[in-house]
């Protein structure tokens, strides 16, 4: 059959790429020849710099940020309107970040989804929070060495600046090891902290990472009045943290996703003796893209019943068909097990649960995120300091 799936803008980079560019910014503002980047074009995106922070505020669209931007007025201030970028598909937070640290896409370091199949266990794993309880090695299950690791080990000062509570966590040890872990769980003191460091150490790539946002978000909801005052809260930080850099410093403003809120009567809830559940054997993703692993011989079926109920509301897709468009990017052999038969990407404002599950904790989520939609996988890449735009 012939798939309809969204075009992104033409004027958004890929979130994938950002890193090997600020890299090559930094190479550049110390005078070295540029060197291929992982992930980075020909033509450079930002001028040469002396040292560079990335700001990462977790949950933050373009959409969002536009449709509350009386809550943000110095970003949407300094932000131009091509000033976006594409995440990855599936547009949730172990995904783009790893392809945000990894330079490649998920498809190649093998962080497909927030749940995902480890095929030789046959076990759903939690790729972002799991990597503990459900086992997971953090030095071998993302597939690909880790930017900053390569930058930390051919001498240049990384640091990642968080909360305390990341430090350590399996996730951490994935995707941002090699770098020197800055702990500041006050948000203020945390900015101030970056900003210091870029002044002081001359080259620096810092990743300073902003989760407030999105956790209001999941709960409360991207509309809500809580998530408001948080954004204004991110606003003036990022303006405290622009008029706190030396010259020279550049400095950018992205998100790993946007947000969409599903109020509790959106939710498709996936009762037993359902036929969308029927040659189902596990459900991964999260609620708005779904991993459907398939019992054997049934993947077929299941892709049958899927479109035949929710075609006019979600894109389903195959696994080889989500491949063949690239969805998941270049995909190595070693993670293509770990992709679901049968893919189900909301495009309406709905969110599907496993209704046989005995936690229903998760069904109190309102704002949600994972699927193809301008709002969940469009976000902003602002540049400030050296990187402003004249």
């Amino acid at each position: 059959m012939s798939l309809s799936l969204p075009a992104d803008p033409p004027s958004a980079r890929s979130l994938t790429g950002l890193v090997p560019q600020l890299i090559d910014a930094l190479r550049r503002g110390e005078g070295s020849a540029p060197q291929a980047q992982p992930g980075a074009t020909d033509a450079p995106w930002f001028p040469p710099a002396s040292s560079v922070i990335l700001l990462v505020v977790d949950g933050l669209g373009v959409h969002n940020l536009s449709s509350r931007s009386g809550h943000a007025r110095f970003l949407t201030s300094v932000r131009a309107r091509k000033d976006v970028a594409r995440t990855v598909f599936p547009s949730t937070t172990a995904s783009a970040l790893s392809s945000l640290l990894t330079g490649e896409s998920p498809g190649r370091h093998g962080i497909v989804g927030y749940r995902a199949l480890e095929p030789e266990t046959d076990q759903v794993l939690n790729q972002l929070r799991g990597w503990d309880s459900d086992g997971l090695d953090p030095w071998t299950w993302q597939r690909i060495e880790p930017l900053l690791l390569r930058e930390a080990s051919a001498g240049r000062p990384v640091f990642v600046v968080t909360k305390s509570e990341y430090e350590n966590t399996g996730f951490t040890v994935a995707t941002m090891r090699g770098a020197t872990f800055v702990g500041e769980n006050d948000f203020t003191t945390r900015i101030d902290r970056a900003a210091e460091l870029a002044a002081r150490h001359p080259g620096a790539l810092i990743y300073l990472y902003v989760p407030d946002l999105d956790a209001i978000g999941h709960r409360r909801g991207w509309e809500s009045d809580g998530w408001g005052a948080a954004l204004e809260r991110v606003d003036a930080a990022a303006r405290r943290l622009s008029e706190s850099l030396v010259p020279g410093v550049g400095l950018v403003v992205t998100a790993d996703h946007g947000m969409i809120d599903v109020p509790r009567h959106r939710h498709v809830l996936l009762e037993e003796g359902s036929p969308l559940v029927e040659g189902v054997r596990h459900i991964g993703g999260e609620p708005r893209m779904l991993h459907l692993y398939a019992e054997p011989g049934a993947a077929g079926h299941v892709l049958t019943a899927w479109r035949d109920a929710e075609a006019s509301r979600s894109w389903i897709v195959s696994r080889d068909e989500a491949i063949a468009t690239g969805l998941f990017g270049a995909v190595d052999d070693a993670v293509r097990a770990r992709i679901g038969d049968v893919l189900v990407a909301a495009r309406a404002g709905i969110a599907y649960y496993d209704d046989r599950l005995a936690d229903k904790a998760p069904q109190r989520m309102v704002g949600q995120h994972g699927s193809l939609t301008d709002e969940e996988r469009i976000v902003p890449l602002i540049r400030l300091g050296a990187f402003a735009r004249q």
